[in-house]
């Protein structure tokens, strides 16, 4: 039998009485990442398409492809300037990215391209971003202390053995020039997601 649910204060005062209810404000659900020149993105997306029709899954989609740098989740619409200005004030060097390998993760049933050899120039900029998120009070690094470990996700949801033969991937060489600011919206059909700015690497 549920426990008695004690009156509220506010339980004999009429509604209009009452004094308003505080509202959270808006927020948005963002993540700073790399994304992708369109050849790049149309090859991957042909690797994600391929194998999910042969062993099952869902693709992720060609307009959403990526790698992310930092995931925020949920902050206040009214962060989203101050966001934007630790992107534009950050300081490091383009590089290039050779993706050229497939692995799956059975934890969270995750197919994913990623490179034998992170470069310098993805290590640095992954690290001076967090390092600067965490002056500014946005707790970011991943739980446990994991290692980062770079990552394009191509097919979620699938349920394979770790023997699997992965299919070869074509060799991709990735030049990263510019990092980005993400708004993801969270729909029936997956994330839809909105590039809020756009910063330049030296």
């Amino acid at each position: 039998m549920p426990a008695e649910r004690r009156p509220s204060c506010w339980s004999n005062v009429p509604a209009e009485r009452r004094p308003p209810r505080a509202e959270r404000p808006p927020s948005a659900r963002v993540f700073f990442a790399l994304w992708p020149p369109a050849a790049v993105a149309d090859t991957l997306a042909g690797v994600a398409h391929t194998f999910a029709s042969q062993h099952g899954g869902r693709p992720t989609r060609l307009d959403t492809i990526h790698l992310t740098l930092a995931f925020l989740g949920d902050v206040p619409v009214s962060a989203l300037p101050e966001l934007c200005a630790l992107g534009r004030c950050l300081q490091a060097s383009r590089f290039d990215l050779h993706l050229d390998r497939l692995a799956y993760w059975a934890h969270n049933h995750v197919l994913w391209a990623g490179c034998r050899a992170t470069p310098v120039g993805l290590t640095d900029l992954h690290r001076r971003l967090h390092a600067a998120l965490g002056e500014d009070g946005y707790p970011v690094d991943p739980p446990g202390g994991r290692r980062f470990t770079p990552h394009v996700t191509l097919v979620r949801k699938l349920d394979l053995a770790e023997s699997t033969d992965w299919p070869p991937l074509p060799s991709l060489i990735w030049h990263c020039a510019s990092f980005v600011l993400v708004q993801s919206v969270l729909t029936p059909e997956g994330p839809n997601y909105r590039v809020i700015e756009t910063f330049p690497l030296r």
